[in-house]
């Protein structure tokens, strides 16, 4: 087996993901049983490029652990070899990247315009911010929180009837650049807000009562990125002194136990956390305009993809937060009302315990701010389509998170503090 693994390296070092079509790429889920697979995993990681989708770093990767991952497709035969030699249990989740990424657009809107049930590329979503707060002027209002690294204006949408001394609620999307399903639902829950603001009396009730701001993308520049160079590209686009690698990881660059756990200091690393805590444009502009709003913001929510599941702090370590109790039974019931339309299952709880430990996330540090209401959302799938999650998909996905959400807001709400 071992000769096989030196087989495996001795071609790999030039070769790089993204430097070549996904045709023929395979992504692969395996349950290492016991360390002795879990160290074949990591000398996999060791020879070649191995972009792994669940968990995000080979350094996370447990005994009993489901574990997905891309290969590039002139090594997929011979690490399924080395897959089925060492015993480990195995199976191929998509056989061809290239044919899954083409089968995303499979939406019945055929429209060059914005849609809410197919993918957006920047320019249309920016357009569409433009457009959303022009047309509801008495809901909607856009602001510029900030730019990103190559100089694009990040947008904010504020939402809500005008009032005084309003509470609000922060909900952010698109921190991770491949994960398309998450600003199509921050698009989605705006649509929702003004579509049925009058009519909706939950929706009404929250709008009249609460602010919201929703910020559609974090991570613009990799989106652009996403659309233009590598639809598996995860990270900012930020260059890093005395590397040729490019971009952290706006996930894992928040001071919140930042680069400790779950998180890397290597730039190469899908989860490098920075030169410094907040030293991504985008991650910095996202905490200042926080830090400025904190005695307003008393719930914050993010959401990523992909995995089914609804996650509250900490992840940054295994200690549970003085608030778990109430945040774990909100979770619960807002997991319930998002299967309660199409029978989704999420599993929820505090993030390191219930999938990973990862240091320098957004809701840990709004938390430690004092936003005691601060949860990730992990929308669909489990895998089977991964961060390609079909256009077909993007309705029934925001129907149900839309669902969860107003539950939260409407909790919050009701217990203001």
């Amino acid at each position: 087996m071992w000769a096989l693994l030196v087989l495996l390296g001795a071609a790999s070092v030039s070769a790089h993901l993204q430097d070549l079509s996904f045709d023929g790429q395979k992504v692969f889920r395996v349950i290492p049983q016991n360390d002795e697979q879990v160290e074949i995993l990591n000398f996999l990681a060791s020879i070649m490029e191995v972009d792994f989708w669940q968990p995000d770093s080979v350094t996370l990767v447990r005994p009993k652990m489901q574990v997905d991952f891309r290969v590039e497709a002139k090594k997929s035969f011979d690490v399924e070899d080395l897959l089925k030699e060492s015993g480990m249990e195995y199976e191929v989740l998509i056989d061809n990247l290239q044919a899954a990424l083409d089968a995303q657009f499979d939406s019945k809107t055929r429209t060059a315009s914005h849609s809410y049930e197919k993918y957006n590329n920047w320019d249309t979503i920016a357009a569409w911010t433009s457009d959303i707060a022009a047309q509801n002027p008495d809901l909607v209002s856009r602001s510029v929180i900030g730019e990103t690294y190559e100089g694009r204006p990040m947008y904010l949408l504020k939402m809500g009837k005008s009032g005084a001394n309003k509470k609000a609620i922060f909900m952010d999307c698109g921190f991770h650049a491949r994960e398309w399903i998450s600003p199509a639902f921050c698009q989605w829950f705006v649509k929702e807000a003004v579509e049925t603001y009058g009519k909706d009396t939950v929706m009404t009730t929250l709008l009249d009562k609460l602010d919201f701001y929703v910020l559609p993308v974090v991570n613009i520049d990799g989106y652009v990125y996403t659309w233009t160079n590598d639809r598996m590209w995860r990270k900012t686009r930020s260059k890093s002194a005395g590397s040729t690698c490019v971009g952290a990881d706006p996930n894992r660059n928040f001071d919140a136990g930042w680069c400790t756990l779950g998180a890397s200091d290597h730039p190469c690393s899908s989860t490098y956390c920075g030169s410094a805590p907040e030293s991504e444009k985008e991650t910095k502009a996202l905490a200042d305009f926080i830090r400025e709003h904190l005695s307003t913001i008393k719930a914050y929510l993010t959401i990523h993809s992909y995995s089914q599941l609804l996650l509250f702090p900490y992840s940054y370590t295994y200690n549970l937060p003085p608030d778990y109790q109430e945040l774990n039974s909100i979770a619960s019931a807002a997991s319930k009302e998002l299967a309660s339309l199409h029978n989704t299952k999420y599993t929820y709880g505090p993030g390191a315990k219930t999938i990973y430990p990862a240091a320098g996330g957004s809701d840990d540090w709004a938390y430690d701010q004092g936003i005691k209401y601060s949860f990730t959302f992990e929308l669909r799938d489990t895998g089977r389509y991964g961060f390609l999650l079909p256009e077909s998909q993007i309705k029934p996905t925001c129907e149900e998170t839309l669902l969860a959400v107003k539950y939260i807001a409407n909790y919050v709400l009701e217990h203001l503090y």
